[in-house]
């Protein structure tokens, strides 16, 4: 079976993308702990709250240089959920700004309403439009709806990152992906049966 890290740097979700995990016949050890990502198949970086907090948690925790090792250099695949995708970003400006992993050149910043009656957080299903083929999303149609909940978003710095882009605000990234890195920004363990089957797709790749 795969074992699946997914990091617990107390910021939530995290027993609904474990359950999710386990139905698509993953083995989800939820952790803070450098040596269980040492020793995973896959990583999962969830998270709701503030981008500051976030990065601050993990440093707390000294996870932020194994992450970039099993990342980077050994290439495990990993991917970032809302909060997670956000932290993949250089540098992220909820309550002030600060650096993140930089794992994929962006930043992420608040949303910005671009009409009347356009709501900030932006909460519930929307369409998640795919901009380049990748085997995360295979054989889920362009233009599904997955759950989202949040008020920043992330801003590539380079086209090429951008996986997916969702109407709101303009058009905002919605997921993004660099070599064995993925991020999406909606959640797919909240997401019903589309969500089950990226997360299962995410243990093929």
């Amino acid at each position: 079976m795969k074992k699946v890290a997914i990091i617990d740097y107390a910021m939530g979700n995290l027993d609904s993308v474990a359950r999710a995990i386990e139905e698509c016949r993953g083995e989800p050890v939820i952790t803070g702990r450098a040596e269980d990502l040492k020793e995973a198949n896959y990583i999962i970086l969830p998270g709701v709250g503030a981008f500051g907090d976030g990065m601050r948690n993990i440093r707390e925790l000294g996870l932020e240089q194994t992450i970039k090792e099993e990342v980077l250099q050994k290439e495990i695949p990993f991917l970032g959920i809302c909060l997670g995708m956000q932290l993949l970003a250089s540098r992220g400006y909820e309550d002030g700004e600060t650096a993140g992993l930089d794992l994929i050149p962006g930043e992420v910043v608040r949303f910005e309403p671009d009409g009347p009656g356009v709501k900030v957080p932006h909460i519930g299903w929307n369409e998640v439009v795919l901009k380049r083929p990748h085997p995360l999303f295979r054989n889920i149609p362009s233009e599904k709806d997955f759950y989202f909940v949040h008020s920043y978003h992330f801003a590539c710095k380079n086209r090429e990152d951008i996986l997916c882009l969702t109407p709101y605000c303009g058009n905002f990234v919605s997921a993004v992906n660099r070599k064995n890195v993925i991020g999406v920004q909606f959640h797919p363990e909240k997401s019903l049966q589309l969500g089950l089957k990226l997360l299962s797709n995410f243990l093929s790749l």
